[in-house]
């Protein structure tokens, strides 16, 4: 079988969603969810490893990524707020978030920018290395990992029938649950500052192609 960055995306998804699946089944189902979680985040830096190598980078390739990426990040914030870990607020914001820079980057695309290089959407430097740059990338991914990890580990050793960590005083449970709640706003606010340069671009190139419109379609008047 040979391994295409696509394909790995894909097993990367099917990861997350088992992983999903298994959070809140018991201690050991917890615990292999969490390893699972690991997997699927590892499996992100391996695409873009097997891209590079094998030079398969594609714009449509990257935004299959961009896409595993947000139904990875739903899947888990969403699952979170459902059980009452996060707040709803996180899911909405990532959801708000990837749909607008999506957007942006999809209307982009059919104008001939691709996610790098040269003809890139994003003209700034700054925009770029905040976007486009591995330290970037990896450290957002590790924010990620590190909390749905953290989440799935308290599954596991605070809550259910039989956790591991078995009665928990009420100052530990607060100092777990303030963990939590850092980390998951922290890997928001980042999920947000990496948006802003999309935003910021992907708008001026928006208003630049709807005043182009206009200025077609009032050309194409005049002739007639």
């Amino acid at each position: 079988m040979v391994w295409t960055p696509n394909k790995v995306t894909f097993l990367r998804v099917l990861a997350g969603f088992a992983a999903v699946a298994l959070f809140g089944r018991g201690v050991w189902a917890n615990l292999l969810a969490v390893a699972l979680t690991i997997t699927s985040i590892a499996l992100d830096a391996l695409d873009g490893h097997i891209a590079r190598k094998k030079k398969m980078a594609t714009a449509v390739g990257a935004q299959i990524d961009i896409l595993g990426d947000r139904i990875i990040e739903n899947m888990f914030f969403t699952y979170f707020a459902v059980v009452g870990m996060v707040s709803l607020w996180l899911p909405m914001l990532f959801f708000a978030r990837g749909a607008a820079t999506d957007f942006l980057r999809g209307l982009a695309l059919k104008a001939g920018h691709s996610g790098w290089g040269a003809n890139t959407l994003l003209q700034s430097a700054w925009g770029r290395a905040l976007v486009c740059s591995r330290w970037s990338r990896a450290a957002y991914a590790v924010m990620k990992c590190v909390c749905f990890c953290y989440l799935g580990l308290e599954l596991a050793l605070t809550r259910g029938p039989v956790a591991l960590l078995g009665p928990v005083t009420l100052n530990i449970h607060a100092a777990i649950r303030l963990g939590a709640e850092v980390l998951a706003w922290s890997t928001g606010a980042f999920c947000v500052i990496r948006g802003l340069p999309v935003l910021w671009d992907g708008w001026k190139f928006l208003a630049g192609s709807l005043v182009a419109g206009k200025a077609g379609k009032s050309t194409e008047g005049e002739v007639a």
